[in-house]
């Protein structure tokens, strides 16, 4: 595949990473880990010379294929959003909370309030510090692992939610909306793990929230709401790094990464939010650890 011209991708390098993105941001086994890893894997040398490099074009590539996940988050869950947007509005209006959507637009601010501080204070220094294919090996088995703890810590609080019969559902899991504000100020802090390259966000995200009751669909559903205007908002903060210097040779194939990146994440989170009815984390949680050893072996 011949590369776009005066770019530092390829096109099909771009298609590929877009791909990877989409579906590695929704699944529980860390996007950042994966395009870090893949690319060394691949003997993308083009790429792998600027991913631990403090000012190069790779953070600006990165930038949109996050704002492409994001994107397919927002054209699956649009009816939700307009519900939670509309459910916030009014509740400054009426400077109450009412509903069960107005408190899950309120635990939806509350969970990205420590992200965002987080974010903008490391996001470039873990990035960067993270950002080789043997650590990000390293904390993808930690990010096994801990997926792995969280299934069950699952089992075990849904016992407890069991105990107090409040806000539980049939089988034992807690409503959403039944998380307490500090509940969610406390999994949004465990999110900010994921500025760390081969821990996922949502991983964490649904970690957090089965270890408090959670069931898996609800974990995940969290998540995924979560995800989107965190990216989004990290998305346009950094956007400066495409339009000025950083983005000069990565514009064009960054733009059809983040769009291949928004197509297989619809795919992706209607895949997931199906199998989360019934399945768990274990499958992710045994691939992290599995696929992460086995890279960690090939850069040692």
């Amino acid at each position: 595949m011949l590369p776009i011209a005066s770019s530092l991708i390829t096109t099909f390098q771009a298609i590929v990473l877009g791909a990877l993105q989409g579906v590695s941001e929704l699944f529980p086994i860390s996007s950042l880990g994966h395009t870090v890893i893949f690319p060394n894997l691949f003997g993308w040398g083009n790429i792998v010379k600027w991913q631990s490099q403090p000012e190069s074009p790779w953070l600006a590539f990165i930038v949109m294929l996050h704002v492409g996940s994001a994107v397919g988050l927002l054209i699956y869950f649009w009816r939700d959003w307009v519900e939670i947007v509309g459910a916030f509005f009014a509740t400054l209006r009426k400077r109450r909370v009412e509903t069960p959507t107005e408190r899950l637009a309120w635990l939806i601010v509350v969970a990205s309030i420590p992200v965002g501080i987080l974010g903008i204070a490391f996001e470039h220094t873990a990035r960067v510090a993270t950002a080789k294919p043997l650590v990000a090996s390293i904390f993808l088995v930690v990010n096994g692992f801990v997926l792995l703890g969280a299934e069950r810590l699952r089992r075990r609080a849904e016992v407890r939610a069991l105990a107090r019969r409040e806000g539980v559902k049939d089988d034992g899991g807690r409503v959403l909306d039944s998380l307490e504000y500090r509940e969610a100020g406390v999994i949004g802090l465990v999110q900010s793990t994921a500025l760390i390259a081969g821990i996922s966000r949502d991983g964490m995200v649904m970690a957090g929230g089965l270890a408090r009751g959670l069931d898996n669909f609800d974990a995940a559903r969290f998540g995924f709401l979560l995800a989107t205007p965190i990216i989004l908002a990290a998305g346009v903060y950094k956007l400066s790094d495409l339009t000025g210097p950083l983005g000069a040779g990565v514009r064009g194939p960054a733009v059809i990464a983040a769009i291949v990146a928004a197509i297989f994440a619809v795919a992706t989170v209607h895949f997931l939010t199906r199998y989360f009815r019934r399945g768990n984390l274990r499958p992710f949680g045994l691939y992290c650890i599995v696929f992460g050893l086995a890279m960690v072996i090939y850069n040692l």
